[in-house]
């Protein structure tokens, strides 16, 4: 079965809660608190929002790139043209020393034959000097701008570098506290299934769905692995459902309207929470590591019933999910198709 580790979101648990997840157990039947459960799932949220920070940071992070790429080459031209002025003013020393020899400029103007000879020596001197003097301007003036552009290009490039750590710390700091939070999450739950009680309803804050449909898939972010009547090892027959790859603690949901047929845990499905709706048709979501709602309580589209885990018969955290004739395991019709018949394209 391929899996998928999806991102997280999480605050740092205290020391207390830890505590009492791993010492304090609530009694079989009874409803427990929030807990870790609410945790997990408020890192969800957070990492949904932190998801969002970061690829628009990622976003920025790639503009920034263009713009260090666009200084290279401004630096890279600024250079070729500080090199040539530097060619040309050699150039001119050179030429005034072959005209004028090892004589000073004095002396040379000294020894002129005419008046007429003396003026056209002097405008030739003052017009060499003032070239050699714009050469020399020129060039100081683009070893500047080649100066400020390299400064700009190295500002600009330790702020792309301090952009991806912050962007590389965050991913690392999300993925850290989720994995704590998840497997504390997982701990209790398969304490629970070995000790074949449930925990009783978590009570959680879900937000608002925006959705108003009548059907909805029964996790929002996924990977489709093992599928419906797939043969492998880890069945006794072939797989009775279609699983979904998904990090532990991410919500579950009900995929339509109907009424909660049953609260279990223990066996090889774990916990597992089966939904009935109308037209004779059962859901099953199976190897959970908490539950949402309680027997005969009613459903809608969408809302939470438990949260995804890997309890019971399972390799790895994912949903088994099922659609059934009956209440019971034997009973499968394709998911798949069944929800592509309601609207649900997976």
């Amino acid at each position: 079965m391929r899996l998928s580790h999806r991102g997280a979101h999480h605050p740092l648990f205290t020391v207390s809660v830890l505590l009492c997840a791993l010492l304090c157990p609530t009694p079989a039947g009874a409803s427990e608190g929030p807990g870790t459960s609410a945790e997990v799932a408020r890192l969800y949220e957070e990492a949904s929002a932190a998801t969002v920070r970061y690829e628009a940071g990622r976003r920025a992070a790639k503009v920034q790139h263009k713009k260090v790429r666009k200084l290279d080459r401004l630096l890279t031209k600024e250079r070729h043209a500080v090199d040539v002025l530097h060619a040309d003013l050699g150039r001119m020393a050179s030429a005034q020393y072959r005209s004028g020899g090892d004589l000073p400029q004095t002396a040379q103007l000294l020894l002129a034959d005419s008046p007429e000879e003396l003026m056209r020596g002097q405008r030739l001197l003052w017009q060499a000097d003032l070239a050699v003097t714009n050469a020399v301007t020129k060039t100081q003036r683009a070893a500047a701008r080649l100066a400020d552009a390299k400064r700009t290009a190295d500002r600009a490039r330790r702020t792309l570098d301090r952009r991806n750590a912050s962007l590389a710390k965050l991913k690392r700091g999300i993925e850290s506290k989720l994995e704590s939070a998840q497997w504390t999450l997982q701990g209790e739950a398969d304490r629970s299934v070995a000790a074949g009680q449930c925990r009783g309803a978590v009570r959680l804050d879900q937000p608002e769905s925006p959705s108003t449909r009548a059907w909805v898939p029964p996790v929002e972010t996924y990977e489709l692995s093992a599928g419906f009547d797939s043969a492998g090892a880890r069945w006794s027959h072939r797989h009775t459902g279609q699983d979904f790859a998904v990090g532990i603690g991410a919500p579950v949901r009900a995929v339509g309207e109907g009424r909660v047929e049953s609260v279990s845990c223990g066996g090889g499905f774990g916990i597992e929470v089966v939904v009935s709706h109308e037209g004779g048709y059962y859901t099953q979501y199976a190897h959970l590591a908490a539950v949402t709602v309680d027997q005969g309580e009613r459903v809608s589209p969408g809302q939470w019933l438990g949260q995804a885990g890997t309890t019971g018969n399972s390799t790895g955290p994912h949903l088994h999910f099922e659609v059934r004739l009956t209440p019971d395991l034997g009973s499968g019709v394709d998911p798949v198709k069944w929800l592509d018949e309601r609207g649900v394209q997976l």
